[in-house]
């Protein structure tokens, strides 16, 4: 229930649709009380604006990509590496049977060359259908689809099938993973989602090293680059995201830090 809960508000507080809402009220108020009506369409017309001249959710997606950094030395061994799920285009997966990736993809990439870095290390695939409507797949397939295109031992594949947001990935890696004391765990996941799912894998007691990808952020944010109101509302869609995500786990329980961060 907190999961579809959890969607469903996110549907009315993504930011884009969020600003668009209001300049639609706006505009429908503005038929009964014009001058409130005026003033709520143009606050939303100038915070669309002001999102599109300002790198706004890039601004917001760096603390958290910084939150954890990758290790400056990888360590020697590696019992396994765990991969979150996310970034699978499942429609054109089940369309035409071969993995396609959104911009989220350099988690498959980091997947393959830990395994082929790590050659006795298991990869424990965690996703299921994150999507309330469903589909005809599970992201595990396209990464079992992957791992065989690629040639590599099934037998050292681990795959959830099931998980459909990141505590789920949390409890159900734990229990396929069965890690032991000193044994090192890799977690890959996008740098900006890294917070969240370290704060997910601490209340189950599940230590892992990270090994964040997928940044969005560089050394330097241009004010001026590549100024489309699409563009710009999608980065702040996204960081807003996993904002709304870090506060909604904390209420929940899902995680006992609000920004969770490197250990002392």
């Amino acid at each position: 229930m907190s999961w579809v809960l959890g969607k469903l508000l996110f549907v009315v507080l993504r930011p884009s649709n969020f600003l668009l809402l209001l300049a639609i009220t706006g505009l429908v108020l503005a038929r009964w009380r014009p001058r409130p009506g005026r003033r709520l369409t143009g606050l939303a017309v100038t915070a669309i604006a002001l999102v599109t001249l300002l790198p706004v959710g890039l601004w917001l997606t760096r603390p958290l990509e910084n939150r954890f950094p990758r290790p400056t030395a990888m360590p020697e061994r590696v019992t396994g590496v765990v991969v979150l799920g996310g970034g699978v285009q499942l429609d054109q997966f089940a369309g035409n049977g071969r993995p396609d990736f959104d911009d989220a993809g350099d988690r498959y990439l980091a997947l393959l060359e830990l395994a082929r870095r790590y050659p006795e290390a298991k990869i424990l695939f965690t996703g299921g259908i994150g999507r309330i409507e469903g589909a005809p797949v599970a992201e595990a397939d396209a990464i079992e689809a992957l791992w065989a295109r690629h040639g590599l031992p099934p037998e050292r594949l681990l795959l959830d099938r099931v998980a459909r947001n990141t505590i789920e990935n949390a409890i159900n890696a734990k229990a396929m993973a069965a890690p032991k004391p000193g044994e090192t765990w890799l977690l890959v996941t996008s740098a900006k989602h890294m917070p969240r799912a370290i704060g997910c894998f601490r209340t189950q007691g599940f230590e892992v090293v990270p090994f964040p990808v997928d940044y969005r952020t560089g050394a330097s944010t241009g004010l001026l680059d590549d100024l489309r109101v699409a563009k710009r509302l999608y980065e702040l869609d996204e960081a807003m995201y996993e904002w709304f995500g870090l506060l909604y786990y904390r209420l929940l329980g899902h995680t006992n830090e609000l920004f969770p961060g490197p250990a002392a």
